[in-house]
């Protein structure tokens, strides 16, 4: 570093901003976007709860969209997206759905404009249902036409999220007057099965979205039946036995998941049916009132408090001494007591992982239980408490472990769709967590753990594309092919294959030295990195890349990455998100701690390998 002042300065402020993040509990609870997808779902969803009584907030979230909608007269998922077919689809649907078409004329109009042509550009397009004419006339077709084949399209064999938003078109009435006839059935009967059976049906939504299978299958089948005698029958004698299930799935606070599109797809179908008195229904309504923001938005989810915690706890571990003792134990007491002690009602996953969020919404997965496990190696000392939470944490995560020796989000086994089947990032995460506890465990079990750790290791080894990058589940980038950001998952990966190579698991590979390459040779002319070169340099993604790059025989374009972030902490730019996080369905968001945080892991891990503290490993 040619200013090692200059890094010093950078690497103090960025320390002291994520510090004062810290809230009165002492921990990061962040702050995800606002979107245009979940105000949209949820102003549909209170209109036909109750719109009398939710009139305000229906008003206040038709002006956020309205004020929101992009230049080109679509919506993204997040203020700073570009437009596509899913959120407009859904945007237009809820001023459908509240009458608002007349107050809000041109943002209508506009709206519906970009979908024509949208839709004209979806000539591969393959219909997801049957299709008929509009009773408004041929010029309409593109509504029960084009519009849902469109749909189909961007999300393929995974239903989880092409049905409910033609379920949401139907109830706005933006389909015309058959619309319910253009929505494929859902089996909403098999979630009378026993659980233990739910991987193997091979559902055609993901694990998570099993309310959404209930409700909407339940709210289709409603509006229009199918003909076959044998599966009406069926699916009519279990319908209040899968209602019985969807309570039994509803946290405490209403919220599925946290997540306000799925709790709004429920709420709305159940309502849809006559049911807007039901439990769920009104527990789900509850949910929404309660996490509106002031300007009449909502967030994709409510919080991700456990996981900026873990991640701000990684990225200050570069600095010993950077957390006081007293904020260390906070943070440790408040990590240990959001551990899930017995079997998760939702995913019936068995105790020791965590979720996402302190909140009762929340799933354990297995992102979340391995930044857990890492944090809580950083927080030190460890004490009884911490050891046996951290053992358990470990066990679950080997216990989630696929057949093909990768690592799922939520429940071994499912393999079906994209969201449900092993992933690269989640693997490597997995495999830095276990390194971590490795000692801790006991000799009977560690030759396991390290079986569990090779298997990782094949995996990551089989999946790794030609050129050198590995793919990630749950980050993408808008203007990356087919949304992908290998830039994220090889970052991820090169760090776990560092780490396991510094503590003497596993000798300098090739694979993690090609990955290195891949990240160096993807920086852009500007110093920075996207989740690809050529796509516009973020903070998140420079930072990555230069603490995965940091140590390596790519010096000079850790200095190059290095500078821009620099300049960026002296500009005042450093904060300024980008939404590369991907939520359930592909929906994108940001979070406000991401820069900051990646940006202090990023100056903390160069300044430590220039004090000579970490090895040259690749």
């Amino acid at each position: 570093m040619k200013d090692p002042a200059r890094l010093a300065v950078a690497l103090q402020c960025a320390t002291s901003a994520l510090l004062a993040e810290l809230n009165a509990a002492g921990h990061w609870t962040g702050e995800l976007s606002s979107s245009a997808l979940s105000t949209a779902t949820a102003v549909v969803a209170l209109t036909k709860v109750d719109a009398m009584r939710h009139a305000k907030l229906i008003g206040d979230g038709l002006r956020w969209l309205a004020e929101n909608v992009n230049a080109d007269g679509g919506w993204g998922d997040t203020t700073l997206s570009k437009s596509n077919i899913s959120t407009t689809a859904l945007c237009w649907a809820a001023f459908g759905a509240a009458n608002a078409d007349s107050d809000f004329p041109s943002v209508v109009a506009n709206a519906e404009q970009w979908l024509r042509t949208a839709c004209g550009e979806s000539e591969q397009s393959v219909p997801l249902g049957p299709t008929i004419s509009d009773s408004s006339g041929a010029g309409d077709s593109w509504r029960t036409e084009q519009l849902p084949a469109a749909i189909a399209h961007r999300y393929g064999k995974d239903r989880t999220f092409s049905v409910p938003i033609l379920m949401t078109l139907a109830i706005s009435g933006r389909l015309g007057a058959q619309g319910w006839h253009l929505i494929p059935k859902l089996p909403f009967e098999l979630a009378a099965v026993s659980h233990r059976f739910w991987g193997a049906l091979r559902l055609p939504v993901v694990s998570y979205a099993l309310p959404a299978l209930i409700a909407i299958g339940q709210a289709i089948h409603h509006h229009a039946p199918t003909r076959n005698p044998v599966t009406r029958l069926l699916r009519s004698l279990t319908r209040k036995k899968t209602l019985r299930v969807l309570e039994t799935l509803q946290p405490p606070n209403g919220g599925f998941l946290e997540a306000t599109p799925l709790t709004s797809f429920v709420a709305m179908s159940l309502a849809s049916m006559g049911f807007a008195s039901h439990i769920v229904a009104q527990k789900g309504a509850k949910f929404l009132t309660a996490s509106v923001r002031p300007d009449g938005s909502w967030p994709i989810d409510t919080n991700l408090a456990t996981w900026t915690t873990t991640l701000a706890i990684k990225a200050l571990s570069h600095q010993p001494g950077a957390l006081p003792l007293e904020t260390a134990a906070v943070l440790r007491r408040w990590l240990l007591g959001q551990q899930w002690t017995h079997e998760h009602p939702y995913t019936h996953a068995a105790p020791g992982g965590w979720a996402w969020t302190d909140l009762p919404g929340g799933v354990p997965d297995a992102d979340d239980t391995a930044g857990v496990l890492l944090a809580l190696n950083h927080l030190g000392p460890i004490d009884g408490a911490t050891h046996t939470a951290a053992l358990a944490g470990v066990y679950w995560l080997r216990g989630l472990q696929n057949r093909d020796g990768g690592i799922p989000t939520f429940c071994r086994g499912w393999g079906a769709l994209h969201f449900d089947r092993s992933s690269q990032d989640l693997t490597a995460h997995a495999l830095r967590a276990w390194n971590a506890w490795r000692t801790e465990v006991a000799p009977r079990e560690r030759l396991a753990l390290v079986r569990a750790m090779s298997r990782g290791l094949g995996y990551l080894m089989r999946t790794q594309r030609e050129d050198g990058a590995w793919i990630p589940l749950w980050f993408g980038n808008e203007h990356a092919p087919q949304d992908e950001n290998p830039l994220y998952g090889t970052a991820h990966v090169v760090t776990a294959l560092r780490e396991l190579h510094e503590s003497g698991m596993m000798p300098a590979m090739a694979p993690a030295a090609r990955g290195a390459a891949w990240i160096a040779s993807s920086q852009n002319e500007d110093g920075g990195w996207g989740g690809v070169r050529g796509a516009s340099s973020s903070v998140e993604e420079t930072a990555l890349a230069v603490e995965a790059l940091a140590g390596t025989s790519h010096a000079e374009s850790v200095e190059r990455g290095i500078e821009w972030l620099i300049v960026r902490v002296e500009s005042g730019r450093w904060r300024e998100p980008a939404p590369i996080g991907f939520y359930f369905a592909r929906l994108w968001y940001y979070e406000r701690l991401y820069p900051l945080i990646w940006t202090v892991s990023a100056l903390g891990r160069f300044s430590r390998v220039a004090r000579g503290w970490s090895k040259k490993d690749i």
